[in-house]
């Protein structure tokens, strides 16, 4: 519950919408695993809350570090059995989670493990905190950053994704600046143009990853109901509002997206749009796709960079290769 739903409980269970405000500090700036923890409510409230309501709605099922850097994939097991992954990033002073947002994913992009799951279900608000919960509590290292990059599609579970990332946002919950925390989607339009009109502080991605229309429907279903030119003009419209880069990520696939011919297109798409362009070389799963050369990932950055009008050209080399944690790989295995 955000902090008003808090304070409507408190108030319908008799108590004052102060409590509600204490409930919203102890679970979101303090962590408690348990409700006895809550030391300055009365002990009828504590006992009456430990009897009617849950403050945990996951389950640790398994730890898995990297071996080769900071990462660690954690699989967690929800209260209905189903499983999802999170990854926790440490790169210096920098700790970024990458959060789930779903049970599966019901857009079929076929690169991605999570993809190829299907969607059981959306997670509710309390199963996406958890996650950050649960990291914040047993990772020394301060968080930094928060994605929305996980398993699921973020803007198909728009209400519940952007109410957790309300309450990381709230000086009285994680108090993470909104620049701090990023929402990736493939590209549902709707709720793009949703995300801009509600005035939300917080970053935008929209996963491009192919410059031809023809290209993108092949790897992505969803491109024959928003195609590529769709997109740039709601990332440019995003850009314009807040005075913020949009990112378009860009998932380098062998023989598929990789050419020069597919680099000098993008670079005149983009062309004077105020963006980044994010270039994610694949993350290996053993499926059809590979992972271009680093020679052809090379020259295609080349080609952004000497064409580049306006926009911002990143490579993120996916950390936790060794544990199956990077972009596109999450999908909840179990044991």
């Amino acid at each position: 519950m955000n902090l008003k739903e808090l304070q409507t409980f408190c108030q319908d269970n008799g108590e004052s919408a102060f409590r509600g405000s204490q409930l919203y500090e102890w679970m979101y700036r303090h962590g408690v695993d348990t409700i006895e923890e809550m030391s300055n409510l009365s002990q009828s409230f504590r006992e009456k809350l430990s009897e009617n309501c849950s403050i945990q709605t996951l389950h640790v099922d398994r730890t898995n570090p990297s071996q080769i850097d900071q990462s660690v994939k954690l699989l967690f097991r929800t209260l209905d059995q189903q499983f999802i992954e999170t990854v926790s990033m440490v790169d210096g002073n920098r700790h970024t989670v990458c959060l789930s947002s779903q049970v599966g994913c019901a857009l079929d992009c076929r690169f991605c493990a999570t993809g190829e799951m299907g969607l059981t279900r959306n997670l509710t608000t309390g199963e996406i905190v958890d996650q950050l919960i649960y990291v914040r509590k047993h990772i020394a290292q301060p968080i930094t950053n928060v994605v929305f990059m996980g398993m699921g599609e973020p803007f198909h579970n728009y209400e519940n994704v952007l109410n957790a990332a309300d309450i990381f946002h709230d000086p009285k919950g994680f108090n993470l600046a909104s620049t701090r925390i990023t929402i990736s989607t493939v590209g549902l339009l709707p709720q793009i143009q949703q995300f801009i009109q509600e005035n939300r502080r917080y970053k935008l991605a929209i996963s491009l990853n192919a410059a031809f229309d023809k290209d993108r429907s092949k790897i992505m279903p969803v491109n024959k109901k928003w195609p590529i030119e769709d997109l740039i003009h709601a990332g440019r419209e995003y850009s314009n509002q807040k005075k913020r880069q949009v990112m378009f990520e860009y998932v380098l696939l062998k023989g598929v997206n990789d050419s020069e011919e597919d680099a000098l297109e993008l670079a005149g798409l983009l062309k004077n749009v105020e963006c980044k362009i994010n270039v994610i070389p694949y993350n290996e799963m053993g499926g059809e796709f590979t992972r271009p050369d680093t020679q052809t990932i090379e020259k295609f950055v080349n080609v952004l960079h000497k064409h580049r009008r306006g926009y911002r050209v990143l490579v993120r080399w996916s950390k936790g290769q060794d544990i199956a944690a990077g972009c596109g790989q999450l999908a909840g295995q179990t044991a």
